[in-house]
C-alpha cells in the first residue's frame, strides 16, 4: 500500500467541492493501489471487505451462473465504482472483478465507510449520494450490454435473479 498522492485523489469528480478538512478525512480512509492487467481484485463469493474506486483504467464485472457461462456484465473506467457490496452490507461479492488494463484504485472497508458516516455524517451522507449516483448510473448503462447477451443466446433461468447491482 502507497499513501494517496495529493493528484491522483484530486482527479475524482467524488471528491470535488470538499473543505480541507473533508479532503483530510477521506484521503486517511481511502488507500490507493495499483494494480496490473489480470489482476483479480475479489472474486465472486468472497468477503464483501472493500469498496474501489477506479482512479486509472478499466475494470471487468464479471458474473458466472451456476447454469452458465461466465459472463461480463460490466467495464468500469475511470470514476466508476466496483465492489459496492461491501458499502450495501452485503456478505459477499455477487460478481467478480478483474482489471483489464493497468490500474489505479482508490478503496475504502466498509468497515471504514460505516465510521465515516457514523463520526461525520454530514461526509458521510455526500459520498453515500455521490456513490449512489454513481452506481445508478452504472445500472442504466449495463442493462443494454445483459440484454445484448442475451439476445446473443445466452438464456437466464426465468425461475431465477441473477444479482447484476451488487458489484
Amino acid at each position: 500500500m502507497c499513501s494517496m498522492s495529493t493528484s491522483q485523489f484530486d482527479q475524482l469528480h467524488i471528491f470535488e467541492g470538499l473543505t480541507p478538512l473533508q479532503n483530510t478525512i477521506l484521503r486517511n480512509l481511502f488507500i490507493e493501489e495499483t494494480e496490473c492487467s489480470g489482476t483479480i481484485i475479489f472474486d465472486q463469493g468472497d468477503p464483501a471487505e472493500y469498496l474501489y474506486l477506479v482512479a486509472d483504467g478499466e475494470v471487468l464485472i464479471r458474473y458466472k451462473p451456476d447454469d452458465g457461462p461466465l459472463l461480463t456484465v460490466a467495464r468500469v473506467k475511470q470514476e466508476g465504482v466496483v465492489g459496492w457490496s461491501a458499502a450495501l452490507g452485503s456478505p459477499a461479492y455477487t460478481s467478480s472483478a478483474v482489471c483489464s488494463t493497468d490500474c489505479t484504485l482508490l478503496r475504502i472497508s466498509s468497515a471504514s465507510l460505516r465510521e465515516l458516516c457514523n463520526h461525520y455524517p454530514d461526509l458521510g451522507g455526500l459520498i453515500l449520494e455521490r456513490l449512489a449516483n454513481i452506481i445508478a448510473k452504472r445500472l442504466r448503462n449495463t442493462h443494454p450490454h445483459v440484454m445484448a447477451l442475451l439476445e446473443q443466446g445466452l438464456h437466464v433461468n426465468a425461475h431465477r435473479v441473477v444479482p447484476t447491482n451488487h458489484y
